[in-house]
């Protein structure tokens, strides 16, 4: 319905606003009108008293009655010289009803009697004195019925009510294609731009481009622009993670079977001879188990969610001892050294494959970092625990994080810190510490090094899976 509209409620309220205001209006202007008519009774009262007195009052009874009907009046009263004079009179139908002295009335006075004279449809006779005009004596008085004084003023106040009506609907005509002009067309342009945005929000043409004048209205658009951009921004990535995701678990399939091949090699190779060959080996055939383990989970980030942990008390030293000989063999002849403060009774609850990930991703980024810087550098693994959780500090004396890294750090595609990087190692860590119910956030990183903590809580009350359920 219109009435519902923007534009149909501010027009009814435009109406009911003028209105009120024309009554605020009308309400003196009654009062100064009854004013006008009682001082003109008055003066032309004194009009034919002031030729009464210049025959010498020798005038017939018939031209009396002729003056007191000009003039509107029973009768004319002139206090001239000190000495009150009944000038002109004829029969008064009825007693005086009330008196009004328009010498000392004020104006609250003046409405509270027009306001009176409108409600009485009673015909009354009634007193009016006030001074005469010019000077010509000190007092006037009348007596005169209130009959055509209460039609004059019913007649002026219809009049004014029509014009205030008039005005109004201009008024609010006026002001409402105003409206329309300066805000309703600019919101319904915006409800369109977000309608057609909602249909297609991958496509860019449909972001809204602000042209509104109005400042409020040219924020609101600024803003929608904003959000518009940012929500396309996020399609797009979740579209490029869906794809990932589909590639991925293509990809883990074959290598499953390369690597499960591979497997069945260095199981061969346990149980060769050479000292050497039996030291590798383990270590050779755990990474290779580990990549077959994440190939059969189908890590497909973006498509598919990480699987909870499967929680299991682990000695923390031997997984950063295992990370740690793994990255030292991949630094090769890059001058970084590696420090292990890791209590060697330390066991704490988690789950070994995915802490491995974990932590792989932080010391293989610190050892990139610091190649990366050409000069030498040293990564350090310290971990601690209190009565609440277990803390793993990894630091590094790298040349610190860009502040475009550190905004979107955790950020798959946006968190990369070097060249051909996708940003995805801390994307995933901190999800795979989000499935532990701990935290993975980022102590400090300035021009000496960088450091994060992971922290993983001893309490088994809840524990929380990547998707935000509970394990």
């Amino acid at each position: 319905m219109f009435l519902n509209s923007l534009s149909g409620r501010f027009l009814m309220l435009t109406i009911l606003f003028v209105m009120l205001a024309e009554v605020l209006i009308f309400v003196p202007s009654v009062a100064r009108f009854r004013e006008d008519y009682l001082l003109s009774r008055l003066e032309r009262a004194q009009i034919a008293s002031l030729a009464l007195l210049a025959t010498d009052e020798m005038i017939g009874e018939d031209l009396e009655k002729e003056l007191l009907a000009n003039a509107g009046v029973y009768n004319v009263v002139l206090r001239r010289d000190q000495a009150r004079e009944l000038v002109l009179s004829s029969p008064i139908p009825e007693p005086v009803h009330e008196s009004f002295d328009l010498r000392s009335a004020g104006p609250a006075e003046l409405i509270a009697d027009a306001l009176r004279q409108l409600a009485d449809p009673q015909p009354r006779v009634i007193r009016v004195i006030g001074e005469p005009v010019r000077g010509a004596g000190l007092l006037i008085e009348v007596t005169m019925g209130t009959e055509s004084l209460r039609m004059a003023m019913i007649d002026y106040g219809l009049r004014i009510l029509l014009l205030s009506a008039v005005i109004s609907v201009l008024t609010a005509l006026l002001l409402f294609l105003a409206v329309r002009r300066l805000l309703v067309t600019p919101i319904k342009r915006v409800v369109r731009a977000m309608q057609l945005y909602a249909e297609a929000p991958e496509d860019t043409r449909r972001i809204i481009s602000p042209t509104a004048r109005v400042r409020e209205l040219h924020e609101a658009e600024t803003t929608l622009q904003s959000l518009q951009n940012e929500l396309t921004g996020a399609l797009r990535q979740k579209e490029r993670l869906a794809q990932l995701g589909s590639a991925v678990a293509k990809i883990s399939h074959d290598l499953r079977n390369i690597l499960t091949t591979a497997q069945l090699f260095a199981d061969r190779m346990e149980r060769s001879d050479d000292p050497g060959v039996n030291r590798a080996a383990p270590k050779i055939v755990g990474a290779i188990s580990r990549a077959v383990n994440l190939c059969e989970t189908t890590l497909a980030f973006g498509r598919a969610q990480e699987p909870p942990p499967r929680l299991e008390r682990v000695q923390l030293a031997a997984i950063v001892n295992d990370v740690v000989d793994a990255e030292r063999l991949a630094a090769g002849e890059e001058e970084v050294s590696f420090a292990e403060d890791v209590p060697a009774g330390l066991t704490l609850r988690a789950d070994p494959e995915q802490l491995h990930r974990v932590l792989t991703n932080l010391i293989r980024n610190a050892r990139q970092a610091i190649a990366a810087a050409a000069r030498p550098g040293e990564i350090g693994i310290r971990a601690d625990e209190d009565e609440e959780a277990w803390t793993i500090h990894v630091t590094d004396t790298g040349p610190g994080l860009p502040p475009k890294a550190r905004e979107h750090l955790f950020q798959p595609f946006q968190g990369g810190t070097r060249k051909g990087g996708t940003g995805l190692g801390l994307a995933i860590s901190v999800e795979l510490v989000r499935g532990h119910g701990g935290t993975l956030v980022l102590k400090r990183s300035d021009a000496t090094g960088t450091e994060f903590e992971i922290r993983l809580p001893k309490s088994e009350a809840v524990l929380y899976g990547p998707d935000g359920g509970v394990s």
